[in-house]
């Protein structure tokens, strides 16, 4: 992995299927401050666009990246508004 982010909190939605990954990953985000990173760890595949789409779809977050390890899928949302 090529991931290196000042992690803010990290949020474990393991075992979660579509929608809860994004909707925990909002909620989340809400409580960061601005510029802080939140690593989201999840097992659900469509977790991969699912959380890519809504933060296309978001402003005042970015996706900076998402890293797949094996059935394992962590994404970096960083809250920038």
């Amino acid at each position: 992995m090529s991931v290196e982010f000042d992690i803010a909190e990290t949020l474990d939605v393991k075992g979660a299927s579509c929608p809860m990954p994004v909707v925990k990953t909002k909620s989340a985000v809400d409580d960061l401050a601005e510029g802080e990173v939140l690593e989201v760890v999840a097992t659900d595949s469509g977790s991969m666009s699912d959380i890519d789409g809504w933060a296309a779809g978001t402003n005042g977050v970015d996706l900076l990246e998402q890293v797949e390890d094996g059935n394992v899928y962590r994404h970096y949302v960083q809250k920038t508004a």
